[in-house]
């Protein structure tokens, strides 16, 4: 997997916080790359490789991602019909979200 980063300087406000969480950036990084390793995903996003593996295990007994073994790798699979988990987007799906990344 390919890490891209910001090509643009950030302020340092701007740093500070974004419109999705990591949770939702984990997704977007595993929709784009099934078989991302943990270490790929956690530069990409800018966590810890321990916070992406509780992120993954959050979205796994969520059951918003499958995780199945392909020889030494994992590959996860999006479920993209899962209902939001907020109150206020309970009425919309993974895929709409992860239609917004694209």
């Amino acid at each position: 997997m390919k890490v891209v980063k910001p090509t643009a300087p950030e302020s340092p406000a701007r740093a500070r916080w974004t419109f999705l969480t990591n949770h939702a950036h984990v997704l977007i990084a595993l929709t784009r790359e099934p078989s991302a390793r943990v270490r790929d995903i956690a530069e990409l996003v800018g966590i810890t490789e321990r916070a992406v593996l509780q992120i993954l295990s959050d979205l796994e007994g969520g059951g918003v991602i499958e995780r199945a073994r392909e020889g030494r790798r994992n590959i996860y699979r999006v479920n993209p019909d899962v209902q939001l988990r907020h109150p206020l987007e309970s009425d919309h799906r993974v895929a709409e979200l992860l239609s917004l990344a694209r």
